[in-house]
């Protein structure tokens, strides 16, 4: 993908959303991403990440120049979304992201689109039940934090179809839609209907979303 489709993606997702390039720095910043932060794109642009989002993990581990998500982007290894507590315009906030990898045309090191949503009140409330848990049962805090998430209820409810799982995987990794066609041996247009099925079934307006809505289902 060239820098300038990684950007639109970026900009028409209604969520926080941003670009990283190779090197750890932002490539693209749309404009949740100014309200949540507070930071122009001309500002946020050319930063590294870990210096704007100053992350913290439940174990405490603090973001950095190689952190685990640059090094899966690196070997092009899928990213789970995962939970960070990042400082926002509001202070430190837990928020929730996924990753996406997109190669980009002029370098050998792939981008990573950064989706964020604010999870704060759910996940101070998680720990603290986790925190209740483990002081009542004993139970290591790992093992209590798989009890409790075990309890929630994704929605699973757009069944997808084997074509539809497969595209949307392709999408995922930051595949375009003549790339899909391309290695489908289908035709752009087919790709295009298979894009506003899936759409519909997971009630998303762009794919960027349907990406976020499918992982957070479980569906890819």
């Amino acid at each position: 993908m060239r820098l300038r489709e990684i950007k639109s993606l970026v900009d028409n997702t209604s969520d926080c959303a941003f670009a990283v390039d190779g090197s750890g720095r932002i490539a693209a910043w749309n404009s949740a991403a100014e309200a949540m932060f507070g930071l122009r794109a001309e500002e946020a642009t050319g930063k590294p990440c870990g210096e704007i989002l100053q992350g913290m993990d439940e174990c405490g581990m603090f973001c950095s120049e190689d952190c685990t998500v640059r090094q899966s982007v690196r070997k092009h290894h899928p990213v789970r979304n995962f939970d960070l507590q990042i400082q926002t315009v509001q202070g430190k906030q837990w928020c929730n992201v996924s990753v996406l990898i997109a190669d980009e045309a002029t370098s050998n090191i792939p981008c990573s689109i950064h989706i964020v949503r604010l999870i704060d009140v759910r996940k101070r409330l998680e720990i603290l039940v986790r925190d209740f848990v483990v002081a009542e049962t004993g139970l290591p805090a790992e093992q209590a934090t798989m009890l409790i998430t075990s309890t929630r209820a994704p929605s699973r409810d757009a069944e997808l179809s084997e074509r539809e799982s497969e595209i949307l995987r392709l999408l995922a990794k930051g595949a375009t839609t003549a790339a899909v066609a391309e290695q489908l041996h289908i035709s752009r247009t087919t790709v295009n209907n298979h894009v506003q099925h899936i759409l519909r079934k997971l009630d998303a307006h762009t794919r960027l979303e349907a990406i976020r809505r499918a992982e957070h289902a479980g569906l890819i």
